[in-house]
């Protein structure tokens, strides 16, 4: 009887320390669900080919300055609060005496987008101090729209001086803005001589109308073939019938670092870090716009990558010197103005000057309708003795139309 109360007892403590242990396990499980749940929210999650709505630190980019305390890289709730922000990110590379040019540019931009704004600044070392005190001495009220970082001129050491005297100084460095900004998912690459007639975000919504094969988007060089360069003049393959123009360059630059690109050097296809060179090697004797040659050349072989957007987002002298030849500008008005070939500074095509002059002049916090555009008006009248003079209600069309709403929202404020 002993025996049997023994192995009874036994049992009974065999089973309380079981229950124990059960019970111990469901609780832990419990509380790793709940540590689980309070961490979930803070989670980074990166979709599709969405412009670049994350600003990460990209690796071995020694030289670039943030102002301080704008971006948290680090996953802290700042740099959460900024995945939301659907940022535009915007690029310029600036070279010589370009500082005033660019900062025009960027105030174009700043004035008239409703959504926040990345500027990534490439230039020449002498020149990072003098962005950085101009960027920072704009009202606080437009800082709190755009965060900048700085960048040095990069090149690929073994052939650094090579890419950088080709054309004009600095200016292929946009080839290598996908190899350089590894962490950009897309990008909007424009010349110091743009100004932004709409904004931004309008632009950069055309990645939504990429299709899966399109790496970029640029415009023609020319709606004309009459007068076209390409056509005409070219020695190297281009893309379409009268080429592209690089100043406005729209770029899904994840599709641009992972693709691979035909060509006429090997019947193998080849990555942009790989093609480039060889390109410049095999037609450095034939090519006369540099980068944006290649760019040519490329798409030439690749046109199902290219999405071509018209020419208001890219108006040049060209589309009004020898008569009104962009139809959708007519109907719409400009969208982006590129004062190429300096007509920014020179007395040739005063219209286009007058643009520039208006919005380096105007003063941050005046109200852009009586301060910008009616002088812009005024002055735009006294041009029209000039063929861009004569299509200068272009120019003003959108603008106005983007000034009315930006000064709508500031007033629903």
């Amino acid at each position: 009887m002993r025996c049997y109360l023994q192995a009874f007892l036994l049992c009974m403590v065999f089973t309380f320390f079981s229950l124990l242990y059960v019970f111990n396990q469901l609780a832990s499980t419990l509380e790793d669900r709940d540590d689980k749940n309070l961490r979930e929210p803070g989670t980074h999650e990166r979709s599709g080919h969405d412009a670049g709505r994350f600003l990460r630190k990209g690796p071995g980019l020694a030289g670039h300055s943030d102002r301080e305390g704008r971006v948290e890289r680090d996953g802290s709730s700042s740099a959460v609060k900024e995945r939301s922000d659907e940022r535009s990110h915007l690029a310029v590379v600036a070279c010589g005496p370009r500082l005033e040019e660019t900062l025009t540019m960027l105030k174009s931009a700043v004035l008239l987008s409703k959504k926040p704004l990345h500027f990534y600044i490439f230039a020449e070392d002498d020149l990072h101090e003098s962005f950085r005190h101009a960027l920072d001495s704009w009202p606080r009220t437009v800082q709190t729209k755009f965060n900048f970082t700085i960048y040095p001129i990069t090149f690929p050491k073994e052939n650094a001086k090579e890419w950088k005297k080709l054309f004009k100084p600095c200016a292929s460095q946009r080839l290598f803005l996908p190899l350089i900004l590894k962490e950009v998912d897309s990008l909007l690459y424009v010349d110091t001589d743009i100004l932004f007639l709409r904004p931004v975000e309008d632009i950069w919504a055309l990645l939504s109308q990429f299709n899966s094969s399109h790496l970029a988007a640029m415009a023609p060089e020319h709606e004309e073939p009459r007068i076209g360069w390409y056509n005409r003049f070219a020695r190297h393959p281009y893309y379409g019938k009268t080429g592209i123009n690089s100043g406005v360059m729209l770029m899904n630059m994840a599709r641009l670092r992972e693709n691979f690109f035909k060509n006429d050097m090997t019947t193998v296809a080849l990555k942009w870090d790989e093609i480039l060179m060889p390109l410049l090697q095999k037609y450095k004797l034939n090519i006369t716009w540099g980068d944006q040659d290649l760019l040519n050349i490329i798409f030439n072989q690749n046109p199902e990558s290219l999405y071509v957007f018209p020419c208001p987002w890219n108006y040049r002298p060209d589309h009004c010197i020898y008569g009104s030849n962009c139809q959708l500008a007519e109907q719409e008005g400009v969208f982006i103005l590129h004062g190429n070939r300096g007509v920014y500074h020179d007395d040739k095509h005063p219209a286009f000057r007058a643009v520039y002059e208006a919005i380096q002049k105007y003063q941050f916090g005046e109200n852009m309708e009586t301060s910008l555009l009616q002088p812009l008006e005024a002055s735009l009248q006294r041009t029209t003795n000039t063929y861009c003079g004569r299509a200068s209600h272009l120019f003003t069309k959108k603008l106005r139309q983007s000034i009315m709403s930006v000064q709508q929202g500031v007033t629903q404020r």
